[in-house]
This record gives C-alpha cells, sequence and structure tokens, in this order.
C-alpha cells in the first residue's frame, strides 16, 4: 500500500524496508531528478557487530538500495537506557546528520558500496570522536535468541472446552476424541519472546578490542564502517564435488 503524507514530500509504503527503497527509488518519484542518496533510518537501536546487522531491516534498505546502483547509508542509534531524553536524543540526531553530510560530500561511492553509521545515544556525543571500523564478525554461542513465553489463557481455555463436550459420550468415543484434541494440539500455537543473550556480544566486543564497530559505540565513539552488498564467496572452492 502506498500512501502519499504530503503530496511532493513524503509516501507511507506499507511493506519491507528494502521494498521501500526499490519503490522509492523505481516509482514514486519519477517525475523529479535522479535520487542523490538513500538514507535508511535511523533506526533506534544499535546495528552493530554481525549479530545485530545480518537481521536489520535498516541495512537491508541500504543494501537493497546499493545494488540498484543508488549512493547509500543506514544509520542507527545505540542507547543505553530507556529514558530517551529528547536533549540527548538530539545530540544524536545532529551528529548523525553531521555524519551524513560528510560522507555524502566526500567519500568515494564505487558499485555497490554501503556505509553503516551508528551514533550512541550519549550526552556529549558532538565532541566524541568519529572513527572508522569494522564489522566485528561474531556469533551467538546461546542455541536460541528466544524463550518461549506461558501460553494464553485462552488457550488452554479451548482445549478444555473440546474434552468436556465428549464427556458424557463414551469410553471410546471419549478415547477417539482426546486423541483428535492430541492430533490437533500437536503443533498448536506457541508464544515466543526476543530474549538474546547480550552477553555473547559484550564478551566478542571485548575480546576483539579497539577497531570494531561494538567497540567504539560502547567507547561512546561513532562508528562508520564502509561495506559491500555482496555475498562474497569464500576463496579456495573450485572443481567439482566428488561425492
Amino acid at each position: 500500500m502506498l500512501q502519499w503524507q504530503q503530496p511532493g514530500e513524503s509516501v507511507l509504503v506499507n511493506s519491507t524496508p528494502a521494498t521501500c527503497s526499490q519503490l522509492g527509488l523505481a516509482h514514486c518519484f519519477k517525475d523529479r531528478k535522479p535520487i542523490d542518496l538513500v538514507v535508511s533510518g535511523p533506526n533506534y537501536g544499535r546495528n552493530t557487530t554481525a549479530i545485530f546487522a545480518l537481521s536489520s531491516g535498516t541495512l537491508g534498505a541500504a543494501l537493497e538500495a546499493a545494488v540498484c546502483g543508488a549512493k547509500a547509508i543506514a544509520i542507527s542509534f545505540a542507547f543505553f537506557d530507556r529514558l530517551n531524553d529528547p536533549k540527548i536524543v538530539a545530540q544524536s540526531c545532529r551528529q548523525g546528520v553531521r555524519v551524513i553530510d560528510h560522507l555524502a560530500k566526500n567519500e568515494q561511492w564505487d558499485a555497490g558500496r554501503v556505509y553503516t553509521i551508528n551514533v550512541p545515544v550519549k550526552d556529549g556525543v558532538e565532541k566524541q570522536p568519529v572513527v572508522w571500523t569494522e564489522m566485528l564478525q561474531n556469533q551467538w554461542s546461546s542455541s536460541s535468541c528466544f524463550d518461549e513465553a506461558p501460553s494464553g489463557v485462552d488457550d488452554a481455555d479451548t482445549e478444555e472446552t473440546k474434552l468436556r463436550k465428549q464427556e458424557s459420550r463414551g469410553g471410546e468415543e471419549l478415547k477417539q476424541a482426546q486423541n483428535e484434541v492430541d492430533k490437533d494440539t500437536q503443533w498448536a500455537a506457541r508464544h515466543y519472546r526476543w530474549a538474546p543473550k547480550f552477553k555473547d556480544v559484550y564478551e566478542s566486543v571485548e575480546k576483539a578490542g579497539p577497531g570494531n564497530d561494538g567497540w567504539a559505540v560502547q567507547q561512546g565513539q561513532t562508528s562508520v564502517t564502509a561495506l559491500k552488498a555482496n555475498f562474497a564467496h569464500i576463496a579456495g572452492f573450485k572443481g567439482e564435488i566428488k561425492l
């Protein structure tokens, strides 16, 4: 669904971030000059290290713009508390604008290049360094980033109701009814909540030390990482696979 908020000013797209890039570049502004720069974000939450970046819609939109031939930047805000102090957030916004402006005017933009910026939401961030970083290639050491949450009361009530409707029937009918309930509930709806073990991230950042994006942000610095919009292969794999 496309919805123009104000003619010539903004467009609301009910879809994924990558789709927003595609539609914005190819469809929504055909009556204007070619788009100079795609800025995805700001995402309110860090997209530092591979753990976060690989599942980031913010980065996904910038990467999509890059493979469409556009200059693209992803920007994310790394917050350290939930206070959301407007004065501190405003500092991060100004810092983000300054970095975007610098990149747009001064950096190289070869095919498929994307810059990802992570700005700490910290008081005084505008006085802290802006540094080039590499994206830390870390992994989750835990088996899952989700915990199964207790099912809602309604789910339990629904299954109990199915059984009670069969109580007046004979033993074989009740047994058959129970089997049907078991069959129905084998893959019943379950509730999961996002519960990543952030200890994995913090430990990997500390172990890697200076130079990576996670470490820079942890120090209150603004991190800028240059990426390529591609799936780079690992060298050394050639020829036929003998099974």
